[in-house]
């Protein structure tokens, strides 16, 4: 396997990349809820903010690198069973995924500078605060980052949903081409 992708497939820095960050991104949804509903005397209250604070800014990190790398090589084709109106909604839904995920990285980055401090990452280095907010700009930030990971999620769904019927009703690769199996 090559590590950028063809015309035909994949590559595995692509494929890494994807799966790599959908873990990431389911867990930082379920940690996110989670830590939410925790009360002040939950051994839980401090630390869990830590690690999404730390596994968030990680994502970001990565969402920059993937982005880079989506511009700097070529895409597989769409495979010539595709109707264009599902190459739209590919190509829509990928945008949106990456709008999405910079805009839940960016607010939730104001949420937690908010008051001025910066942000430890995994005890390793600091991410700096570049302002404060006040109240009402955090609520705004943290409402935003909020209902983008709703929207995120509806999105997940869909793009799932989405493999799950090219794979089984279509009996197309665009699965087996993601997870780097040659048919």
């Amino acid at each position: 396997m090559k590590l950028t992708n063809t015309i035909k497939n994949y590559g595995l820095s692509a494929i890494i990349l994807h799966w790599f960050m959908a873990i990431i991104i389911i867990g930082l949804f379920f940690l996110g809820e989670y830590m939410v509903d925790l009360d002040y005397y939950d051994q839980w209250y401090h630390q869990a903010p830590w690690w999404h604070k730390s596994i968030g800014l990680s994502l970001f990190t990565l969402l920059i690198i993937r982005l880079a790398l989506k511009l700097g090589t070529i895409a597989p084709a769409p495979l010539i069973t595709y109707k264009k109106w599902e190459i739209f909604l590919a190509k829509i839904t990928h945008l949106l995924f990456y709008f999405l995920l910079l805009t839940i990285c960016i607010s939730g980055y104001f949420v937690a500078t908010a008051k001025g401090a910066g942000i430890d990452v995994f005890s390793w280095f600091e991410v700096p605060s570049i302002m404060q907010l006040n109240e009402k700009n955090t609520d705004l930030f943290a409402y935003i980052h909020e209902i983008t990971t709703k929207i995120l999620v509806i999105l997940f769904l869909l793009h799932t949903g989405a493999a799950i019927k090219h794979h089984f009703f279509n009996h197309d690769r665009t699965l087996t081409r993601m997870l780097g199996i040659k048919n």
